[in-house]
């Protein structure tokens, strides 16, 4: 088991389900659209957003944001170690850096001094592009360089008497990915940070992050997902609530189990699926709603659910755990489920 970190209001680590994140694509300086953002993010089931600080008109901005928000902020800073510090000063509940491009051990003195003084969390992100020249001169770019980078830089700030540290070791490859956090999950006891870096559109950035992450929190491994999408923030916590369902992770929902269609099916299934999705999609109760195309994948191979419905030219049958509930004529075979499906709830 991982060991505990503090974010804000919310602890990643210690056995606790893994938290989604996402990152604003608002303007660095716009609190207004900042806080607009993150408070979507929110209601759509983010448990921490990161946001950009280029500068330090972005880094003073912090303070206006927090008050605004209900979930901790965690700053990205890259290159310039005071900005690091002034975003703590500011407020930041945790601050992301990549000690490669944040200076030397008086700098990370600095950070760790500032981090200590206003009970801060950090994250140590390292990617394939920022490994640390003598562990890439040791293994090159591989799994076990990202793994080792990171190591070396959680030493410098345990130097510094720092401990309240999340690490991160992305990769753009999936393989990679995995194999670098599986080599961390193995030497460290700190909470890891899952994710697929530059992982592409949603469609790319779903089977991408479905099949790293996925791995990895069925392993066990992982306090922390962000999937990385090209695009709106809310289509990664979207994919990351899909992921975390996948994987029994999160299992406060409805979940939807539908057949393929194939030449039996008489109904419009795909229609009839999408009406059901979209009306259990804001239930949190864990229930398993099934709806099949006609007998053969209905009852039988779908006993499991607690509600489903089969289909068969012009009527279909609402079935409870296997057991055939009634049949009804297809105009009003919906309006039956529905009734049903109340009473369960």
């Amino acid at each position: 088991m991982s060991r505990e970190v503090k974010i804000g209001n919310v602890i990643i680590g210690g056995g606790v389900p893994p938290v989604i994140q996402s990152m604003c694509t608002a303007p660095a300086h716009d609190v207004d659209a900042i806080v607009s953002q993150i408070n979507s993010l929110a209601e759509a089931g983010c448990g921490i957003v990161r946001i950009a600080v280029p500068d330090f008109e972005a880094a003073a901005k912090i303070c206006e944001i927090v008050p605004k928000i209900s979930v901790p902020l965690v700053a990205d800073i890259h290159f310039n170690y005071k900005l690091a510090i002034s975003s703590i000063e500011n407020g930041a509940h945790k601050i992301r850096i990549n000690p490669g491009n944040i200076g030397g051990e008086k700098e990370i003195a600095y950070i760790c001094n500032c981090l200590n003084a206003h009970n801060c969390a950090l994250r140590i992100g390292v990617n394939s592009g920022s490994i640390n020249a003598e562990e890439y001169d040791k293994y090159g770019n591989t799994p076990c360089a990202l793994a080792a980078s990171c190591l070396r830089y959680v030493k410098m700030f345990e130097a510094h008497g720092f401990y309240n540290i999340v690490l991160s070791a992305k990769s753009s490859s999936v393989k990679h990915t995995v194999e670098a956090y599986r080599e961390l999950h193995k030497i460290t006891d700190y909470p890891l940070h899952l994710g697929v870096t530059e992982a592409g559109l949603y469609e790319s950035a779903l089977a991408k992050s479905a099949v790293a992450l996925g791995s990895l929190l069925l392993d066990g491994i992982g306090d922390t997902i962000r999937v990385s999408v090209t695009g709106n923030p809310l289509y990664e916590v979207r994919a990351a609530k899909l992921i975390l369902r996948a994987c029994g992770i999160d299992k406060n929902y409805c979940e939807i189990i539908s057949c393929p269609t194939c030449g039996r099916c008489s109904a419009d299934l795909i229609g009839l699926t999408k009406r059901v999705e979209e009306y259990v999609r804001n239930i949190k109760k864990p229930l398993k709603i099934a709806v099949m195309g006609c007998a053969v994948n209905g009852p039988g191979e779908a006993k499991e659910a607690d509600l489903g419905i089969a289909c068969s030219s012009g009527n279909g049958a609402i079935f409870v755990k296997g057991e055939i509930a009634g049949t009804y004529p297809e105009n009003t075979l919906y309006k039956e489920f529905i009734k049903r499906l109340n009473e369960l709830l």
